[in-house]
Parts: C-alpha cells; structure tokens; sequence
C-alpha cells in the first residue's frame, strides 16, 4: 500500500508539472492533430491542378478538343500560353510550368497518320510523380469517347529522362537535412546558455542582442555549406545525380536557405524554456516542412489551404530553388521570387528574436 501511495503521488507531481507547462501539454494535443490534418487532408497522392503551358499552332476545333481531353481530367491546368517550344521549355525551366503541350501546324494531317505523333508532351522530370500523371493523362485522351479519331501522343521528358528517383530526392534532402539540423542547432542554443547559467556571463558583458544572434548563428553557417557540398559530392559519386547549373549558384541558393533556418531557430530558442521544448518546436515545423514544400508530392496538387500554409515554410521555396539551379539548370535571375521571399523571411524572423530576447535569465 505504502508502494502504491508514493507511485500515486510521483504520478499526481508529475501531471502537475506537465500542466504548468503549456508548451509541452500544448505539443501532445497538437501533433497528433496536426498529423491527422495533413495526412487526412492536405497530402493527396492523385495529383491535380499541375501548371501546364500551350502552343497551338494549328487552331483548329479538332485541337481545341484534343487540349479539352487532357484538361477535363483536372490533372493539369492550362496557365500559359506561349508561342513555340522554346518558350515552353523557358517556362520548365524556371519551374512556372511542369507541363508542355506542343500542337504543330500540321496537327490535321498528323492525326490522319497512326505512326506519327500529333501532339507532343513536355514533362518536367525532375519531379518523378509529373511523369506519371502525365503518361495517365496521355492515355486517358486517346480513349476519350468524345474523339472519334484521337490523336497520337509523344512525351518528352526533361531533366529526368530515365525517372530515377535519386535524381528527384537527392537535391531536396539538402533541405531536409538543413531544415532539420540548421533549425535544431540554433532553437537549442539560447536555451543551453540559459539552462547552463552562461547567459549570466553575458549579462555582464557589453554584447548586444543582434551581436550575439549573428555570433550564434555564423559558426553554424560553415557547418552547413559543409553538409550541402558532402551531399552534392556523394549524390554525384553514388547516385550520379547531375548538377546543370553552377556551383557558386547551388551555394547561394544553400547559404540564403541555412540563414533562414537559423533565423527559425533563434526564433524558437527565444520562445523556448527548456531544450526539450525546443526539440518539441523544432519537430512541430519539420514534419509540415517534409510533407508540404513539394518534396514527397506535387505542390500543385496539394489543397489551397494547405499550399498557403507550405509558402510561409522557407523549405518550400528552397525545394523551388535547389531543384531549378541542380536539375533544371535555372539561373538566379529567373527564380528571383523564391529569393525575394526567403530574404524577406530571414529580416522578419532576425527582427522578431532580436526583440523577443532579452539579456536576463527570467
């Protein structure tokens, strides 16, 4: 019995304990709340709503009807329309468009020929799933009962033409290792001090809030253009992952997304009481980050709740970034929006913990 009175009492100080502490109670309501949401609803494995552009050149009804066949699936939406292949493969290439649809003038002819194609498909290969939705599509519209005489297709795959799954998920592990290690690291860091009893050290030091922000987070810096070029390296070696586009441009992109989780993790480190709530945080934004930013499944055919959530992530825009400088070969200038949003969310997330730290231990 006496067992049993000290087994309760542990039990009733500990449920105390854990009622005190919001953040924690709060984290046991809300992951699995938060699991259920983006498993249940926002991840959808039949994808929709994929970025397409048009060329017609024929203009004819039987055209118009063919493009009617391979939209009314609702697997892709027409938003551009361009005027030959190479601004279509411009679009690819600077990640507007993950679809081409190519219609030659001679479209009529063509269609009256079975071995010849009519109609001609481009595919971003970068993202493996775009390949399969579209080869569904392709077959979906040469059965349509709405075309007496549907034309022949050809699908032309860019980037990924074999559809190894190593080229598509080797660069966005860059993020996901970053996003969790980068953002880890630093959510820790103020916390540490304060639990160690450093932080009275600093108290008595003249180093200002930003200073010891920018201190925390430039070693760190390093440590990650460290991780970024050991998976550049063994992606290449073991996987022959390709890099189309310039290293300089490949460090850019990785040093403005490494500050951007930094930034994140000071923000938590401030938010913070013990380490284990700031595992607890940093866990809270990981998953979101795997599950929404396009890396396991198409951003497009994500719900526009969740695509609204997915763009205040930086890994999002950075799976944007790393994909279009490494397989699509996309220069800087033509992502300047993904670079835009990823410096505007570093200067309010620095701003924010700069203001929420205060240099005392309470």
């Amino acid at each position: 019995m006496k067992a049993l009175q000290r087994i309760r009492a542990i039990v009733h100080k500990e449920v105390r304990q854990l009622s005190r502490d919001r953040l924690t109670f709060g984290m046991i309501v809300g992951i699995p709340v938060m699991q259920l949401l983006l498993f249940g609803y926002a991840i959808n494995t039949d994808v929709r709503h994929l970025s397409a552009g048009l060329v017609d050149l024929s203009s004819t009804a039987a055209s118009r009807q063919a493009v009617l066949d391979l939209t009314q699936t609702q697997v892709i939406d027409i938003n551009y329309q361009a005027s030959d292949t190479e601004e279509l493969e411009l679009l690819m290439r600077a990640g507007k468009i993950s679809v081409g649809i190519f219609i030659p003038q001679d479209f009529e002819r063509r269609r009256q020929q079975p071995d010849r194609a009519a109609i001609q498909l481009l595919v971003d290969g970068s993202d493996t799933i775009v390949g399969g939705a579209v080869a569904g599509i392709a077959r979906s519209a040469r059965t349509s009962p709405y075309n007496d005489q549907p034309p022949e297709m050809e699908i032309r795959t860019f980037y990924n033409p074999e559809r190894r799954s190593p080229v598509n998920t080797v660069p966005g592990l860059i993020g996901i290792i970053l996003t969790m290690t980068m953002t880890l690291f630093t959510a820790v860091a103020i916390v540490r001090e304060r639990e160690r009893g450093n932080l009275e050290l600093l108290i008595t030091t003249p180093v200002r809030s930003l200073e010891l922000m920018l201190a925390k987070i430039l070693p760190y810096v390093i440590f990650g253009l460290i991780q970024v070029s050991l998976v550049l390296l063994l992606g290449n070696l073991l996987f022959d992952v390709p890099l189309r586009g310039t290293l300089v441009d490949v460090y850019w992109v990785s040093l403005l997304f490494i500050v951007a989780n930094l930034a994140l993790g000071l923000v938590i480190s401030t938010l913070a009481q013990t380490q284990f709530q700031a595992m607890q945080m940093t866990f809270f934004i990981l998953l979101p980050s795997i599950l929404l930013s396009g890396f396991m499944f198409p951003f497009d055919g994500m719900p526009t709740a969740a695509q609204w959530i997915a763009e205040v992530l930086p890994m999002t825009h950075f799976m944007r970034l790393i994909r279009g400088v490494v397989l699509r070969g996309a220069s800087l200038p033509e992502l300047t929006s993904e670079l835009a949003w990823l410096s505007g969310f570093i200067l309010i997330a620095m701003t924010f913990a700069v203001l929420k730290f205060r240099k005392r231990l309470d």
